[in-house]
């Protein structure tokens, strides 16, 4: 009787043992241990709390389903792109990069992927003042961020604490991390049609949008109206237009003045003039910065004459004389022009730019090399 007594005592314990070892070889068969990849200190950081990760090391991406559902075949190489704030509010669409030519780039504007993100895009005029619209949470070791900007130092305001904040540069600047110009010339292809110099009824033109008499351009402008006819539009002048492209391929020269005058800062109004079929008149950086990235030969630098006069008289006898004009052109036979896609563009390049550049570094003095 006692030996059976024993046996009933001892089943309870038994059976409850089996199922504490059932549960506990259950949760070890499915339980991995994960690192903290994240640094103890507030998302906006500073040099000297930020530990160094290994320059290969890439973050494993999981569960991208439903976060990238127009990529296909998702891969652990892939970089994945977090625009933080869309620049000037504009949108764009974030399919993947093929037409720059770069592979392996996931763009999202899906904030709660920033823990995942690989590249964080932050636009420098959305960027508030005191820096309160940036991220609250640490920042994963392996994440990269990215500032860019396509202003020009004068219009561009200087927020204080960017020094040691960023890991890229991307802008117009020749000497930025990742370049993006406002256009660049490329070569044609067998499926262009051959270039076919627009008709022309104006001899100079300009379209300004923001009239400023304290802007270099305007007393430059004022002196050379004084000499040649120039058909001028903007609200200054009381004559809108809706189509520039349209206006700027009617005429022979147009006037590609920059509304302020820094290193590498050349825009659109050269890329669009050039596309439009028309001569630039340039007025910005010296010569050389332009012949950078544009054949020497495709534009008309103020620089280039000792006065207005002369430059005025230039482009008379250019009127005059059709085959001088058009060695201007010269270029089209083998060139056409690109113009930047903003925002993507940044987005892409600066994700092409991290796939060849692993390693971990800061911008060390971002106000300094900016704005000098």
């Amino acid at each position: 009787m006692a030996s059976a007594s024993s046996h009933d005592l001892l089943r309870p314990l038994v059976l409850g043992s089996f199922i504490v070892m059932c549960v506990l070889g259950t949760f070890w068969m499915y339980y991995t241990p994960t690192a903290n990849r994240s640094y103890p200190c507030p998302g906006v950081l500073r040099e000297g709390n930020q530990t160094q990760p290994a320059p290969n090391q890439t973050p494993k991406i999981h569960d991208q389903h439903d976060r990238f559902q127009t990529e296909d075949g998702v891969k652990e190489s892939d970089i994945i792109v977090l625009i933080w704030m869309w620049p000037f509010g504009f949108t764009f669409d974030l399919n993947s990069c093929a037409s720059f030519n770069i592979k392996g780039c996931l763009l999202t504007a899906n904030r709660s992927l920033y823990n995942k993100a690989n590249v964080v895009m932050f636009h420098h005029r959305d960027i508030a003042s005191d820096l309160s619209d940036m991220p609250k949470e640490p920042r994963p070791w392996f994440q990269k961020w990215v500032w860019y900007n396509m202003e020009s130092p004068t219009y561009t305001q200087r927020i204080p604490g960017l020094d040691h904040l960023f890991n890229v540069t991307a802008s117009y600047r020749l000497s930025s991390d990742v370049y993006v110009p406002y256009g660049s010339l490329v070569e044609v292809s067998s499926d262009d049609k051959s270039f076919e110099l627009p008709k022309k009824d104006k001899l100079v033109c300009w379209v300004v949008s923001h009239w400023n008499p304290n802007h270099k351009r305007v007393p430059i402008f004022n002196e050379l109206n004084k000499h040649v006819k120039i058909d001028a539009f903007g609200r200054h002048f009381g004559k809108y237009i809706e189509d520039k492209a349209q206006i700027v391929s009617s005429c022979k020269f147009y006037l590609a003045f920059e509304n302020s005058i820094h290193q590498d800062y050349i825009t659109e109004k050269l890329y669009e003039t050039l596309r439009s079929g028309s001569v630039p008149v340039v007025l910005g950086p010296p010569r050389q910065n332009y012949e950078a990235v544009v054949p020497k030969d495709s534009f008309i630098h103020v620089d280039d004459f000792p006065s207005l006069k002369e430059l005025a008289d230039w482009l008379i006898l250019l009127d005059k004389n059709e085959t001088q004009y058009l060695k201007y052109f010269s270029w089209r036979k083998n060139y056409k022009v690109h113009l930047m896609d903003f925002g993507k563009e940044h987005a892409c390049r600066a994700c092409g730019y991290l796939h060849q550049n692993k390693g971990y570094r800061i911008v060390q003095n971002l106000n300094t090399w900016f704005w000098g």
